[in-house]
């Protein structure tokens, strides 16, 4: 039984859900959800923060500050309070009200943003708050998740390798693409240890990562309206575009077996759901990465009149 003195001393790496009983392809989920921030973003916030401390930057008088949807602001909000920094993130309307009730919980400051800008949408209005705070007091320091390397460095370092020494026969890794941190993380790993393995990245509908039209997009976590610095393509093989519909519709799946997962999950399952179906003949075991739990979505993606207010969808059966 591990034994911690700090919270982000401890995350879960070996728990996986089969999921061919309720899916019918040869799918294992690998949750990420069950350490102390509640998603797969504690690793690289951790990685990002003691890199920062390594170089330099972090001080006791520092204020650290962030961009995020959701999870990242919740797991450097339990790193800041663990190591006593000061934190301020920047969010928008998409970000769930118990995330943000989390990040004050744990001392931190919470600026929502509202009106999106001309170029980037709500993203590029967060980035400009930021930029905004930073050019104000030096005391600011920016992690920036979209441009820092320590942000794949921590999947190259754990997630990947965890998941090659649980299934050594692998066929294909199924990861979301956000800040594409964990997508470029377990895809550099895998060209450089088992370049066999297919890396098949999932995207939202309205997302421009992988290109496309920019769309309004409501549920948290995949996509963006902003093609990510860190995105390398030559790194992966395939590419699948989920819309939110279908999203939602896999997360009723999943709860109809007893499994409440976040948004992300829903997105990354149907996404390999749909791609293994054409190719699951020749594929003996595939992996998703599930990056968080399903209880700060409650009041949106779970909550009946919301979703049939955004999606036309009537109650889960």
């Amino acid at each position: 039984m591990p034994i911690i003195s700090a919270p982000h001393e401890y995350n879960e790496d070996n728990l996986y859900v089969d999921l061919a009983p309720s899916f019918g392809v040869p799918l294992y989920l690998k949750c990420e959800g069950f350490n102390f921030s509640g998603s797969i973003k504690q690793k690289a916030a951790l990685q990002m923060v003691e890199g920062a401390e390594k170089a330099g930057r972090l001080t006791v008088d520092s204020i650290l500050v962030e961009s995020s949807s959701g999870n990242l602001g919740v797991a450097l909000s339990m790193i800041a309070a663990s190591k006593g920094y000061r934190f301020v993130c920047v969010t928008d309307a998409r970000c769930s009200a118990a995330s943000r009730h989390i990040m004050r919980a744990f001392g931190a400051e919470v600026h929502t943003v509202t009106d999106a800008a001309a170029d980037g949408g709500l993203l590029g209005a967060r980035l400009a708050y930021v930029r905004g705070l930073c050019a104000a007091d030096e005391r600011y320091v920016w992690l920036n998740q979209y441009v820092n390397a320590d942000n794949w460095r921590a999947h190259h370092q754990s997630t990947a390798p965890h998941i090659a020494a649980q299934f050594p026969h692998l066929d294909a890794l199924f990861v979301g693409a956000g800040t594409t941190g964990t997508l470029m993380g377990c895809a550099r790993w895998f060209r450089e240890h088992r370049p066999e393995v297919r890396i098949v990245a999932v995207d939202t509908v309205g997302s421009v990562i992988f290109g496309g039209a920019p769309r309004t997009r409501l549920i948290p976590g995949l996509g963006a309206a902003v093609r990510p610095p860190l995105l390398d393509e030559a790194f992966v093989d395939d590419v699948v575009r989920v819309t939110e519909t279908d999203t939602v519709q896999a997360c009723r799946r999943l709860l109809g077996h007893g499994f409440l997962f976040g948004g992300s999950t829903g997105s990354v399952v149907f996404g390999a759901v749909q791609w293994l179906t054409a190719h699951a003949d020749s594929l003996a075991a595939a992996v998703a990465i599930a990056p968080d739990l399903g209880e700060r979505y409650l009041d949106s993606l779970y909550q009946p009149e919301w979703v049939e207010a955004n999606y036309g969808l009537g109650p889960a059966a």
